[in-house]
């Protein structure tokens, strides 16, 4: 039982790295074509249009409340700007990649030599944390930056509101849904995969909290995208996306002190070794 079972910590390492590339890469697998919005094109404002799809509706709403408004600039500037899958899923990637690091150089360590392993593992961290705190600094500042202009606009009745609707009132809801309860099966396979790897990994108190932000992050998400009409999902998306960022940088910090730690225990270590 105290034998590591390799083959289930490289299936830990595969799983949590699809985890990172889909998140990564959810701007492409989300379809971002705008809903057929064509029927509200040089209508009257509150006309009937018959037809008209469902997630149409608030948008043509919107523009009954106007005056002097041509839905065709509304619906060609939607067109223009077509609804993407937002910041929640990718945001995801700042907590996940400090895991699949955090993982791998534990991984690592069956590899390296012993008397390599502590400068290898405190260097790689320190590097993986800097560049994180980094990133997710600016990815905050610019998902706190992006929720502030949407909220101005909705508050703006009734322009703002119309450019608000035109631009972010159409979210991909059902894709972003599909694609969280995939990330979840995999985080969630893969948590499965490193306890049979073995029973040591459920002792290190600072693994198991990072897994559990990561869980954490992506109900938070979810929840955010299902508890407001599909026009306001984009908010609450962006609202979820701040509060990714924060937990990534927390654990960026933490990892970080870790990581300067662990340096100066080595180079300590060094220096009292005889000669």
């Amino acid at each position: 039982m105290d034998r590591m079972r390799r083959p289930f910590l490289i299936a830990a390492l595969v799983l949590l790295a699809l985890c990172v590339l889909v998140e990564v890469g959810s701007p492409i697998l989300l379809p971002q074509k705008s809903p057929d919005c064509s029927a509200l094109s040089g209508t009257k404002p509150c006309a009937p249009v018959p037809g008209l799809p469902e997630d149409c509706r608030p948008l043509h709403a919107a523009i009954c409340d106007g005056e002097d408004v041509d839905p065709s600039d509304v619906v060609r500037t939607q067109k223009e700007n077509p609804p993407t899958p937002g910041l929640g899923i990718p945001y995801l990637a700042l907590v996940d990649a400090l895991l699949l690091l955090t993982l791998a150089l534990m991984g690592a360590s069956l590899i390296i030599p012993e008397r390599v392993q502590g400068r290898v593992q405190g260097l790689a961290t320190l590097i993986g944390a800097i560049v994180a705190l980094l990133t997710g600094f600016g990815l905050l500042l610019a998902a706190i930056a992006l929720t502030l202009t949407m909220i101005t606009l909705v508050a703006s009745v009734p322009f703002g509101t119309l450019a608000y609707l035109a631009v972010w009132g159409f979210f991909n809801r059902g894709g972003a849904a599909g694609t969280l309860g995939l990330l979840m099966t995999l985080k969630l396979a893969a948590g499965v995969c490193l306890v049979l790897a073995h029973q040591r990994f459920l002792q290190n108190k600072g693994l198991v909290l990072l897994y559990l932000t990561s869980l954490l992050a992506n109900a938070v998400v979810s929840f955010l995208h299902g508890l407001v009409p599909i026009i306001l999902v984009s908010i609450t998306d962006a609202v979820g996306a701040i509060i990714v960022a924060i937990l990534g940088l927390i654990w960026a910090v933490l990892l970080l002190v870790g990581a300067l730690v662990s340096i100066v225990k080595v180079l300590r270590l060094k220096r009292a070794a005889p000669a």
